[in-house]
């Protein structure tokens, strides 16, 4: 597991370079758009219905002591549980409509990867690969939440909360690390052995959501190159799992190739 996250970690390393080898930096143009506009909208809904949420929840404390007090930790509180579930929604909402602009780039990535070698894959349209991405980040979505919710008030217990805490960033970076896996693995996979084959990576999809999660941090920038880089390193290091496992089918040279269909 541990030597997993660590792969997945290190195949950030070079993404540049091969972002600017391959010319890939065309691709992100509206995936970076779509980053830039949904990551604003949580910040401002954030700013501007934090004091809405604090007011709401201030209702709780029926007494007149401290009330004041209360009510400006409630609205810093609200403040920050906005931007924590618009954390939760934006990677899941720039991942789903960036699919049929991460799915070329991935493609590339691993024909560079593999050389001349004719290999068998799915050919998906944009609809499909549009679809798949909405259906793929529905179902972690869900999965994410259902798991947060409760982490997310035991991580308010003292001491021990950070242990929750740190549960929460590694349920985050799985889930995020597995959207950015599948711009690989639905051109070899269908729904469900995608999410077999995640369940047996897991490690590596940890490692590529921990740099994605942290990288969003980083102000302004974080929207720009977090999902350019972040794809690329997950789509190196999923290729490089396909091939070492023989995943890839080679194509049959001696006939027509068949189209793979899901």
């Amino acid at each position: 597991m541990f030597k997993n996250i660590f792969n997945g970690i290190k195949a950030y390393f070079g993404t540049f370079k091969l972002i600017s080898k391959l010319g890939l930096w065309k691709y992100f143009a509206i995936p970076i758009l779509i980053s830039i506009v949904t990551g604003l909208s949580f910040v401002a809904l954030a700013y501007f219905f934090s004091d809405n949420l604090g007011a709401f929840i201030s209702q709780i404390w029926v007494w007149e002591w401290g009330a004041e007090t209360f009510g400006t930790i409630s609205t810093y509180f609200g403040g920050f549980l906005i931007l924590v579930l618009g954390l939760v929604l934006y990677k899941h909402i720039v991942m789903a409509l960036s699919a049929p602009f991460m799915s070329p780039v991935s493609e590339k990535v691993e024909n560079h990867l593999l050389g001349q070698t004719e290999h068998v894959h799915r050919e998906t349209s944009f609809r499909q690969q549009l679809l798949r991405g909405i259906r793929i980040n529905l179902r972690n979505l869900s999965k994410e939440l259902l798991f947060m919710i409760p982490l997310v008030i035991l991580s308010f217990i003292p001491v021990i909360g950070i242990v929750f805490t740190i549960l929460i960033f590694l349920i985050q970076a799985y889930y995020v690390g597995f959207g950015n896996m599948d711009y690989t693995m639905e051109r070899h996979f269908n729904y469900k052995e995608s999410i077999q084959f995640v369940r047996k990576n897991r490690g590596v999809a940890i490692g590529n959501g921990i740099v994605f999660v942290l990288m969003l941090f980083i102000p302004i920038l974080g929207f720009i190159i977090t999902l350019p880089i972040s794809v690329v390193a997950a789509s190196t290091e999923t290729v490089k799992i396909l091939e070492e496992k023989k995943l890839i089918a080679i194509k049959d040279t001696s006939e027509k190739p068949k189209e793979i269909k899901e």
